[in-house]
């Protein structure tokens, strides 16, 4: 027993098991709701599910590995520029009250962290395996390379360090930094959701389906490089990239360049500088 334990068996295990009854919950709501609310007619086990399905599991697992040792050192490096009584403030304030301004300050960090997976050609080989999806359905959330992954989540966490709001140094579990990570993994299945809703004035406010995939659109020039924020469309807004017509959803979704659907070849593949068919085309975003 001490072996599996030294070899880290036994936590891979109850991290496996515990993404699997989340996959089946995700799997109870989801199917459904495509079934019968669609805004397209595609089957459940579409092209690339399988590949997607592979990510869920590597997202669930990778991004924490990936984040810890750099949030730790920029944090350590920050510090000492930030006035104490700031982190004082925000840690007298009520629990529901933290939540809420950490929401607002993560989404505006994790909004130019995504613009910046879309800007910057060498973020962008990462964020396009995320942008290759053809076809939109609530699995497609998981689809992402663990930098795309860890990198927006990255620039959220900072931005919430600096104003007090997360404390990613403490020895106890950040339940403020903890509720804004879940409760955005679940709204990030929802707006990728295969659904035909709309919100009315709601859509103003909260991110949903419609304003998400005009994020994923492949339709022309004039309508990509939009709708980078994953909960509060109201950013956009304020950044100049907001975009949701009433009664329009795209037609095509995807991009340019040829991905490869081998998994392992996409986690490579960002890392190699010289690739055929690898200049990023600006009509696809995310």
């Amino acid at each position: 027993m001490e072996t599996l334990q030294q070899l880290n068996i036994i936590p891979l295990a109850i991290n496996l098991l515990s993404l699997s009854v989340w996959l089946l919950m995700l799997m109870l709501i989801f199917l459904p709701l495509e079934r019968l609310f669609p805004l397209r007619r595609q089957r459940v086990f579409r092209k690339d599910f399988f590949t997607d399905l592979g990510y869920f599991f590597l997202s669930g697992l990778s991004p924490k590995l990936l984040l810890s040792a750099p949030l730790i050192f920029v944090v350590s490096l920050l510090h000492g520029w930030i006035p104490p009584w700031l982190h004082l403030q925000a840690a007298s304030l009520p629990l529901g009250v933290r939540f809420i301004l950490a929401m607002i300050v993560a989404e505006i960090g994790t909004y130019w962290g995504h613009r910046w997976m879309h800007e910057v050609p060498f973020l962008w080989r990462f964020h396009a395996i995320h942008h290759s999806a053809k076809q939109i359905d609530w699995l497609v959330n998981t689809r992402a390379h663990p930098v795309d992954l860890a990198f927006p989540r990255f620039c959220g966490f900072i931005l919430m360090y600096i104003f007090g709001l997360a404390q990613p140094m403490a020895g106890s579990v950040d339940w403020v930094a903890s509720l804004v990570i879940i409760f955005g993994t679940i709204w990030g299945f929802f707006i990728h959701s295969n659904v035909c809703w709309r919100f009315g004035w709601l859509e103003w406010f909260i991110s949903t389906p419609a304003f998400h995939h005009w994020h994923h659109t492949h339709d022309g020039p004039e309508y990509v490089n939009k709708n980078y924020s994953a909960m509060f469309p109201w950013v956009d807004r304020l950044f100049g990239t907001y975009y949701l017509p009433k009664h329009q959803w795209p037609t095509r979704y995807g991009i340019d360049e040829v991905m490869t659907p081998n998994i392992l070849k996409q986690l490579v593949a960002p890392f190699c500088f010289y690739r055929k068919n690898t200049v990023r085309n600006k009509l696809d975003a995310d």
